[in-house]
């Protein structure tokens, strides 16, 4: 394990606080409403929906064949995809993870100061569900997209997560989904940031990564404060469930990808042959240790590696070299 937690400004940051939230927050600096720019059809020229790196399967000879207006439709679906589950996810899973904290439901003691934070990352959630939502329904309308009623497979696995573990467990598992959550989003939305997007989308996913640049800061200061907390019977479990959920944070959603591929009349060969690819195991376990660098380094500053166990689940995952 090489890499480190997010680098400065992050480290110079209270531990378990969001600092200078009432002059930082998006939710409090925001003025200017989320609507698509008059000059869409313009920028559509230049710019880009939605990140192109995030879809690999545009690189594939029949959609490069279709041409840009294929290419931008696609975008547009994947754009509305993720600004969906960015909502759910926000306003029904990581919310419901920080009230872990702000309730006491974890049975560890946990500061004044850590349940302040989590009310305002609370806060900030909600806006960012709030953004998302209607962003999402301007492009869904403009292009026509009515697919929407049925949760992205990450959200359905991570419930049903839920659903199966005790009641006794629920919490531990909300907790560590919200942490898990929190520190692969700050990478997610830091490659969307560096490319020509349309304006407004763009100023979201600023915003939007402002503020999740602290809550993964927080999150792992929170989880390296409870861990030691933790007894053996929390540590099994947290072990255990966090393989789980960086599991299916990484899956794909290959059912509404095929859907989307549909939608702009793809050979249903094309459709196999793109999902196919992406649903192999290498290429999950690459997606893990990519997009999870930030979470395996705080579980190792945290201790968690220190464990056997638990390094050798991480290992025979192909998670972390041995």
């Amino acid at each position: 394990m090489k890499e480190h937690c997010p680098p400065e400004p992050f480290a110079l940051y209270p531990p378990c606080t969001l600092p200078d939230w009432d002059t930082k927050a998006s939710v409090r600096t925001d003025r200017s409403p989320y609507t698509l720019p008059a000059d869409l059809e313009h920028q559509l020229g230049e710019r880009h929906w939605f990140v192109p790196d995030f879809m690999p399967y545009l690189d594939h000879p029949d959609i490069v064949l279709a041409g840009p207006s294929v290419v931008r439709r696609l975008e547009a679906n994947q754009l509305v995809y993720f600004l969906d589950y960015t909502t759910v996810l926000e306003h029904k899973l990581v919310n419901r993870s920080v009230e872990t904290l702000i309730h006491d439901e974890l049975g560890v003691p946990v500061p004044c100061a850590v349940k302040t934070a989590a009310l305002q990352l609370y806060t900030d959630e909600g806006y960012h569900a709030l953004f998302s939502n209607q962003i999402a329904e301007q492009v869904a309308e403009l292009y026509g997209i009515d697919n929407r009623s049925r949760p992205a497979r990450r959200i359905r696995r991570l419930l049903e997560r839920i659903q199966a573990c005790s009641p006794a467990d629920e919490a531990m598992v909300w907790f560590l989904i919200g942490f898990v959550s929190e520190t692969i989003i700050a990478k997610e939305l830091l490659s969307a940031v560096r490319l020509p997007l349309v304006s407004t989308v763009l100023r979201m996913f600023k915003s939007h990564l402002a503020d999740e640049a602290r809550h993964s800061r927080y999150f792992c200061d929170v989880f390296s404060h409870l861990w030691p907390l933790f007894d053996d019977c929390q540590r099994t479990l947290a072990a255990t469930q966090l393989l789980a959920i960086l599991e299916i944070f990484f899956e794909s959603d290959t059912d509404w990808l095929k859907e989307s591929l549909a939608s702009v009349g793809l050979h249903p060969d094309t459709l196999e042959y793109i999902t196919t690819r992406l649903q192999q195991p290498h290429a999950h376990q690459q997606r893990v240790r990519s997009g999870a660098k930030v979470t395996l380094q705080a579980l190792f500053n945290a201790g968690f590696f220190n464990i056997a166990h638990n390094r050798h689940l991480f290992q025979n995952a192909g998670y972390i070299d041995a």
